[in-house]
């Protein structure tokens, strides 16, 4: 197809070199698109009706606002006045945009669909395929991360701690509540309080699946933030794309349901060990710690670049299914990241690797 005058404008003035535009050469995005069908009605139907803006199109709307961690009314101006955001999308200097009704109603179908992670396996599928990303990692580092929902608590509520032993908490309110209330009156019926240390956190806790070698993000999940961790442990390991040999996780997931389920898998564990009351911890569970410590030290890593840079400390909606769709989404945003950052040069628009900088 001929390029018009607008879309060779925009392509003339966007910088090459930045983290997003390498991104953007990298993925063959056509190859994302049958993942992106079937979002409609009128797909399906091919009833009468205005035409739906392009799933692809806003799919990468989608991926920019999580990247630069846009509101969607920020995300709709955005996509108007600046040329990478166009450029991204598809869009010339006359195109039509989505507004952010449109946008928010688009991330709901993708989440009503589940098609968020097939999206992530898809992209880290591609990243495999230009020598980016090890298809078959060696070992899995699992850990969860406190997000702090979107909503503000606006009652007293008794706390779960960290250890699992309840704790009166002192809450400051917006509203007059009787001391003994109990009930979480937010606006986000799932997050819940968690104390940690001498912390108290209202929202929800992510789980990360990130392989050994390079810190990937090979699977997400989440749950309410009282939830304990080693109850969420199998469905971390089963969020990953891809089996390891040998999974590692931090002593708040040691269990010895967790690791029967490992070895059922078919995968060896690398769970901390937990020193039990009376019972401290043997010299040779120590030195398995200390090991152990080296590796999943990767995972943290991973952690604080969501926050840091896809301001992930934070929830955007509410309710667990939504958090996790945004969890996601960032996720697919640091592995893009990850990759870009490897590439010294690349070929536009076929998405060939022509330099690498560093494995």
């Amino acid at each position: 197809m001929q390029q018009s005058f607008g879309s060779a404008e925009l392509s003339a003035r966007v910088r090459r070199d930045s983290a997003v535009m390498k991104a953007h050469a990298l993925i063959d995005w056509e190859a994302l698109r049958a993942l992106l069908t079937g979002l409609y009605k009128r797909e399906a139907t091919r009833a009468g009706g205005q035409e739906p803006f392009d799933a692809l199109l806003m799919f990468k709307a989608t991926l920019l606002g999580q990247w630069h961690n846009l509101s969607d009314p920020k995300l709709e101006h955005a996509l108007t006045v600046r040329i990478d955001f166009m450029h991204f999308c598809g869009l010339t200097l006359v195109d039509p945009s989505p507004d952010e009704s449109t946008l928010c109603r688009f991330r709901n179908r993708l989440i009503k669909a589940d098609r968020l992670a097939p999206l992530l396996a898809a992209v880290n599928a591609q990243l495999q395929a230009h020598g980016l990303m090890v298809a078959q990692a060696s070992g899995a580092v699992i850990d969860a991360t406190l997000v702090a929902s979107a909503a503000r608590p606006r009652s007293q509520r008794i706390i779960e701690s960290e250890d699992g032993a309840d704790a009166a908490a002192e809450i400051v309110t917006d509203v007059a509540v009787a001391p003994t209330v109990t009930e979480t009156l937010s606006a986000d019926p799932d997050a819940t309080w968690l104390k940690k240390g001498k912390k108290s956190h209202f929202g929800f806790r992510s789980y990360a699946s990130v392989d050994a070698q390079d810190g990937y993000v090979r699977g997400v999940h989440t749950a309410p933030a009282n939830q304990s961790e080693t109850t969420h442990f199998e469905a971390a390991v089963k969020s990953a794309d891809f089996k390891p040999k040998r999974t590692y996780a931090d002593k708040g997931f040691a269990s010895t349901a967790n690791r029967q389920h490992l070895r059922g898998q078919g995968i060896k564990s690398a769970i901390m060990h937990k020193a039990k009351r009376n019972k401290p911890l043997t010299q040779r569970q120590r030195n398995a710690n200390k090991a152990i410590s080296k590796t999943r030290y990767i995972v943290e890593q991973c952690f604080g670049t969501m926050k840091r840079i896809f301001g992930m400390t934070r929830a955007s909606y509410m309710g667990t299914e939504k958090v996790n769709a945004q969890f996601t989404i960032k996720a697919m945003c640091f592995n893009l990241l990850k990759a870009a950052n490897k590439i010294c040069l690349i070929d536009e628009p076929r998405g060939v690797v022509r330099a690498q900088c560093a494995k």
